[in-house]
Protein backbone atom coordinates (compact mmCIF):
# COMPACT_ATOMS: atom_id res chain seq x y z
CA UNK A 1 0.00 0.00 0.00
CA UNK A 2 2.86 2.64 0.97
CA UNK A 3 4.26 1.97 -2.74
CA UNK A 4 0.75 3.11 -4.05
CA UNK A 5 0.66 6.07 -1.84
CA UNK A 6 4.01 7.06 -2.77
CA UNK A 7 3.46 6.79 -6.30
CA UNK A 8 0.54 8.78 -5.96
CA UNK A 9 2.19 11.69 -3.46
CA UNK A 10 5.21 11.68 -6.39
CA UNK A 11 2.71 12.40 -8.89
CA UNK A 12 1.11 14.98 -7.32
CA UNK A 13 4.08 17.02 -6.41
CA UNK A 14 5.30 16.85 -9.78
CA UNK A 15 1.38 18.74 -10.53
CA UNK A 16 2.19 21.16 -7.81
CA UNK A 17 6.00 21.73 -9.45
CA UNK A 18 4.95 22.26 -12.97
CA UNK A 19 1.92 24.20 -12.03
CA UNK A 20 4.15 26.44 -10.04
CA UNK A 21 7.05 26.68 -12.74
CA UNK A 22 4.71 28.40 -14.89
CA UNK A 23 2.45 25.59 -16.39
CA UNK A 24 -0.57 26.77 -18.71
CA UNK A 25 -3.79 25.02 -18.08
CA UNK A 26 -4.37 23.01 -21.44
CA UNK A 27 -8.36 24.23 -20.69
CA UNK A 28 -7.99 27.67 -20.27
CA UNK A 29 -5.50 27.74 -23.16
CA UNK A 30 -8.18 26.00 -25.31
CA UNK A 31 -10.48 28.66 -24.57
CA UNK A 32 -8.31 31.59 -25.11
CA UNK A 33 -7.31 29.96 -28.47
CA UNK A 34 -10.87 29.39 -29.31
CA UNK A 35 -11.84 33.29 -28.35
CA UNK A 36 -8.56 34.16 -30.39
CA UNK A 37 -10.12 31.65 -33.63
CA UNK A 38 -13.65 33.74 -33.21
CA UNK A 39 -12.31 36.69 -33.28
CA UNK A 40 -9.84 36.19 -36.63
CA UNK A 41 -13.06 34.44 -38.15
CA UNK A 42 -15.50 37.65 -37.25
CA UNK A 43 -18.00 35.03 -35.57
CA UNK A 44 -19.61 37.80 -33.60
CA UNK A 45 -21.19 39.40 -36.25
CA UNK A 46 -23.14 36.02 -36.49
CA UNK A 47 -26.91 36.06 -35.88
CA UNK A 48 -27.32 33.96 -33.27
CA UNK A 49 -29.85 31.79 -34.72
CA UNK A 50 -27.78 30.43 -37.39
CA UNK A 51 -24.45 30.21 -34.93
CA UNK A 52 -26.33 28.27 -32.81
CA UNK A 53 -26.92 25.58 -35.62
CA UNK A 54 -23.97 25.60 -36.98
CA UNK A 55 -22.32 25.04 -33.34
CA UNK A 56 -25.09 21.83 -33.66
CA UNK A 57 -23.37 20.81 -36.64
CA UNK A 58 -20.18 21.22 -35.94
CA UNK A 59 -20.05 17.75 -33.58
CA UNK A 60 -21.57 16.01 -36.89
CA UNK A 61 -18.80 17.54 -38.77
CA UNK A 62 -15.91 16.09 -36.05
CA UNK A 63 -17.46 12.79 -36.39
CA UNK A 64 -17.89 12.49 -39.70
CA UNK A 65 -14.55 14.23 -40.74
CA UNK A 66 -12.86 11.47 -38.17
CA UNK A 67 -14.40 8.71 -39.57
CA UNK A 68 -14.07 9.62 -42.97
CA UNK A 69 -10.65 9.81 -42.44
CA UNK A 70 -10.02 6.78 -40.63
CA UNK A 71 -11.41 4.77 -43.21
CA UNK A 72 -8.78 6.65 -45.82
CA UNK A 73 -6.61 5.59 -43.00
CA UNK A 74 -8.05 1.68 -43.49
CA UNK A 75 -7.15 1.56 -46.49
CA UNK A 76 -4.46 2.81 -47.47
CA UNK A 77 -2.55 1.12 -44.46
CA UNK A 78 -4.36 -2.19 -45.68
CA UNK A 79 -3.26 -1.89 -49.56
CA UNK A 80 0.16 -0.80 -48.68
CA UNK A 81 0.82 -3.73 -46.30
CA UNK A 82 -0.90 -5.98 -48.66
CA UNK A 83 0.28 -4.80 -52.40
CA UNK A 84 2.90 -2.62 -51.13
CA UNK A 85 4.61 0.74 -52.22
CA UNK A 86 2.74 0.24 -56.29
CA UNK A 87 -0.72 -0.26 -54.02
CA UNK A 88 -2.64 3.22 -55.73
CA UNK A 89 -1.53 2.28 -59.08
CA UNK A 90 -2.38 -1.26 -58.62
CA UNK A 91 -6.07 -0.94 -56.39
CA UNK A 92 -7.42 2.11 -57.25
CA UNK A 93 -9.21 2.11 -60.74
CA UNK A 94 -7.33 4.22 -63.26
CA UNK A 95 -10.78 6.96 -63.54
CA UNK A 96 -10.19 7.22 -59.17
CA UNK A 97 -6.87 8.14 -60.08
CA UNK A 98 -7.06 10.24 -62.88
CA UNK A 99 -9.72 12.60 -61.08
CA UNK A 100 -7.44 12.23 -57.80
CA UNK A 101 -4.46 13.84 -59.84
CA UNK A 102 -6.03 16.35 -61.53
CA UNK A 103 -7.09 17.29 -58.01
CA UNK A 104 -3.65 17.40 -57.13
CA UNK A 105 -2.82 19.32 -60.10
CA UNK A 106 -5.18 21.97 -59.18
CA UNK A 107 -4.27 22.28 -55.75
CA UNK A 108 -0.35 22.66 -56.57
CA UNK A 109 -1.25 25.42 -58.64
CA UNK A 110 -2.50 27.63 -55.69
CA UNK A 111 0.72 28.08 -53.41
CA UNK A 112 -0.77 30.20 -51.20
CA UNK A 113 -3.08 28.01 -49.84
CA UNK A 114 -3.16 24.92 -47.64
CA UNK A 115 -3.55 21.43 -49.43
CA UNK A 116 -5.87 18.85 -48.49
CA UNK A 117 -3.44 16.00 -47.84
CA UNK A 118 -0.09 14.32 -48.90
CA UNK A 119 -1.47 11.24 -50.06
CA UNK A 120 -3.83 10.92 -53.43
CA UNK A 121 -6.01 9.30 -51.33
CA UNK A 122 -6.86 12.29 -49.49
CA UNK A 123 -7.93 13.47 -53.39
CA UNK A 124 -10.87 11.27 -53.62
CA UNK A 125 -14.07 11.35 -53.42
CA UNK A 126 -15.20 10.06 -49.85
CA UNK A 127 -17.53 7.20 -52.01
CA UNK A 128 -14.60 6.47 -53.79
CA UNK A 129 -13.37 4.50 -51.29
CA UNK A 130 -16.11 2.09 -51.69
CA UNK A 131 -15.01 1.03 -55.08
CA UNK A 132 -11.72 0.61 -54.13
CA UNK A 133 -12.39 -1.68 -51.57
CA UNK A 134 -14.53 -3.59 -53.86
CA UNK A 135 -11.84 -3.97 -56.96
CA UNK A 136 -9.46 -5.64 -53.85
CA UNK A 137 -12.09 -6.77 -52.31
CA UNK A 138 -10.45 -10.02 -51.08
CA UNK A 139 -8.40 -8.09 -48.90
CA UNK A 140 -10.65 -6.47 -47.33
CA UNK A 141 -13.17 -9.46 -47.08
CA UNK A 142 -12.22 -10.50 -43.55
CA UNK A 143 -12.97 -7.20 -42.46
CA UNK A 144 -15.77 -6.07 -43.73
CA UNK A 145 -17.73 -9.27 -44.53
CA UNK A 146 -20.15 -7.81 -46.83
CA UNK A 147 -19.66 -5.47 -49.49
CA UNK A 148 -22.95 -4.46 -49.94
CA UNK A 149 -23.14 -3.48 -46.54
CA UNK A 150 -19.67 -1.27 -46.48
CA UNK A 151 -21.18 0.49 -49.64
CA UNK A 152 -24.79 1.13 -48.33
CA UNK A 153 -23.29 2.44 -45.20
CA UNK A 154 -20.80 4.96 -46.86
CA UNK A 155 -23.91 5.89 -49.31
CA UNK A 156 -25.54 6.60 -46.34
CA UNK A 157 -22.98 8.47 -44.61
CA UNK A 158 -22.27 10.46 -47.35
CA UNK A 159 -25.55 11.78 -48.15
CA UNK A 160 -25.26 13.05 -44.55
CA UNK A 161 -21.54 14.44 -45.38
CA UNK A 162 -22.88 16.44 -48.10
CA UNK A 163 -25.51 18.55 -46.31
CA UNK A 164 -22.93 19.05 -43.17
CA UNK A 165 -20.44 20.03 -46.05
CA UNK A 166 -22.78 23.03 -47.80
CA UNK A 167 -23.69 24.27 -44.70
CA UNK A 168 -26.94 22.75 -44.14
CA UNK A 169 -28.24 20.97 -41.35
CA UNK A 170 -29.28 17.50 -40.74
CA UNK A 171 -33.11 16.28 -37.99
CA UNK A 172 -31.96 14.49 -34.80
CA UNK A 173 -33.14 11.18 -36.85
CA UNK A 174 -30.10 11.87 -39.58
CA UNK A 175 -27.26 12.69 -36.74
CA UNK A 176 -28.91 8.97 -34.72
CA UNK A 177 -28.25 7.18 -38.30
CA UNK A 178 -25.01 8.52 -38.74
CA UNK A 179 -23.76 7.89 -35.11
CA UNK A 180 -25.08 4.26 -35.54
CA UNK A 181 -23.53 3.64 -38.89
CA UNK A 182 -20.00 5.17 -37.70
CA UNK A 183 -20.29 3.06 -34.50
CA UNK A 184 -21.33 -0.50 -36.89
CA UNK A 185 -18.60 0.33 -38.91
CA UNK A 186 -15.96 0.67 -35.99
CA UNK A 187 -17.63 -2.71 -34.25
CA UNK A 188 -17.24 -4.67 -37.43
CA UNK A 189 -13.69 -3.38 -37.92
CA UNK A 190 -12.43 -3.34 -34.57
CA UNK A 191 -10.71 -0.19 -35.62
Amino acid sequence: MDKYYSFVFKGLLTEEALDKAGRKNPALLSKIENAELEKRLCIDQVEDSILIKAQNMSLVFIAIYSFENTVRAFVEKKLLEEIGENWWDDSVPESIRKKAAIRKDEEDKIKWHTQRGESLIQFIDFGDLSSIINKKWDLFQPHLNSYEWANQLFKSVERSRNVIMHSGYLSMTDIERVGALIRDWYNQTSL
